[in-house]
């Protein structure tokens, strides 16, 4: 006979402690093979589809889409055995073997079987004689996110009756604000769309009132938000850091870039060039490639340089890393850049890819700014903003001149250096920004 095992949700790696399950991959009935993805979870660093280290029929599953669960907790039963008209097996007493792994591709030598569905028992009738139990849709649907979903639920929104503005239709979180934004236009509430506007409006908050106000929107600080609000909070409360910033003509840079794309191959990136520079500079100001171990009160000089990089998304701000950057020319520096941008923008970066930075880059120029204060990522010991390129009056040579100017700002942990070396190091890709020649010194 079959027996029945329990997969219940792994540990992600990271420290990670829960997960929101965002899409089924299997269904009752489904049969899977060893390592077969049945679950697409989202957890506070990615989108990860869980495969099941058991081969059999799918019996029962855990969860609906949009449940968040704890490590541990069950995912799916299977029935892992013969059929009952195979030959039967000598029984061993041994448990029927599993992979044993967590994730897709972490040492998955065989591929998955084609999925294949067990006839069923026909679905019971309502009264209206169409079945209890609609059948699967087929064909691909987008995947709206549990964050979107539990939004529209909370303010009485029907999903259905919007058009979403992402890929292929897709109802994005923006989406959803808008229409509770045109119903409060309207003096009413999504949930009540044909009632009167209230004739007496909520009180005011007094003074002494310490909770928050009872409307508005509320969004669960959860999944990447959450790890980010955590983690900005632990860098404000544990790092004493300082900003110093300067502005520097980046006319001789940009015509560099273009002199380089020009030369024919693939395209480099400004961020890649900027990347560059970053690691030329650490080579030359270590102390801010570091990090800083209260318990032991050290500060750790790190061999390596893994240089992280804001990438804003639907799902909020991530920070992929660009492993041994020091390691990478700027043909190389771009690629990873692009590559692990899409993953960003797709929500496939790994646990792996969002860990584990030394120095981050701050790219804020996209957004049109000029300069910022930004917040470290801790435990890393610096990062370097970036503000936007824009033509501005600037003394070149002696004359007034119309020059691309950049401001650039430096965040750094005053624990780890003082401010001798963080000007210094901010200074060297200045001067790298304005003479791109003095990059090549360094190599």
């Amino acid at each position: 006979m079959a027996q029945v095992l329990e997969f219940k949700l792994p540990d992600l790696g990271e420290g990670l402690t829960e997960a929101e399950i965002v899409r089924w991959l299997v269904e009752v009935g489904d049969v899977v093979a060893v390592d077969q993805p049945v679950v697409e979870v989202e957890t506070a660093k990615a989108l990860v589809d869980v495969p099941c280290p058991y081969g059999g029929v799918v019996t029962a599953r855990f969860g609906e889409e949009g449940t968040e669960l704890p490590v541990g907790a069950p995912l799916i039963t299977v029935a892992v055995g013969a059929p009952a008209d195979a030959a039967p097996a000598e029984d061993t007493g041994a448990k029927p073997e599993g992979s044993g792994n967590v994730l897709v591709g972490y040492g998955t030598s065989e591929a998955p079987a084609r999925r294949r569905r067990v006839r069923r028992p026909a679905a019971p009738m309502a009264a209206n004689g169409r079945p209890a139990v609609p059948e699967p849709v087929e064909g691909p649907v987008p995947v709206i996110s549990p964050l979107v979903r539990k939004l529209a639920r909370e303010n009485g929104l029907d999903l259905r009756e919007l058009t979403g503005s992402g890929p292929e239709g897709l109802i994005l979180r923006a989406d959803v604000e808008y229409a509770l934004r045109a119903a409060t236009a309207q003096g009413r509430t999504a949930s009540q769309p044909t009632a009167a506007p209230a004739l007496t409006p909520a009180p005011e908050p007094t003074p002494t009132s310490t909770g928050p106000a009872a409307g508005g929107i509320r969004t669960p600080l959860k999944g990447i938000r959450g790890a980010v609000a955590d983690k900005l909070s632990r860098s404000r409360r544990e790092i004493p850091d300082a900003t110093c910033w300067v502005d520097a003509d980046a006319t001789e840079l940009m015509r560099a870039r273009a002199a380089m794309n020009a030369a024919g191959g693939p395209k480099i990136s400004l961020l890649a060039l900027l990347a560059r520079i970053c690691t030329a500079a650490l080579a030359r100001y270590p102390e801010l490639n570091s990090t800083v171990d209260m318990a032991a009160r050290e500060v750790v000089q790190l061999d390596q340089i893994h240089i992280g990089f804001a990438a804003q998304t639907e799902r909020g701000l991530v920070v992929p890393v660009v492993r041994d950057a020091h390691a990478r020319d700027a043909e190389s520096l771009t690629a990873e850049f692009a590559r692990l941008t899409e993953a960003a923008r797709t929500g496939t970066l790994t646990p792996g890819e969002l860990t584990g930075g030394t120095f981050t880059l701050n790219n804020y120029g996209v957004f049109g700014v000029d300069g910022s204060t930004p917040i470290i990522n801790h435990p890393e010991a610096a990062m370097l903003g970036v503000g936007r390129i824009v033509p501005k009056p600037w003394v070149h040579e002696g004359e007034l001149a119309v020059r691309q100017v950049v401001q650039l700002s430096l965040t750094f942990d005053h624990r780890v250096c003082d401010g001798g070396t963080a000007g210094g190091f901010l200074r060297y890709v200045a001067d790298c920004v304005e003479q791109p020649a003095v990059l090549l010194r360094t190599l």
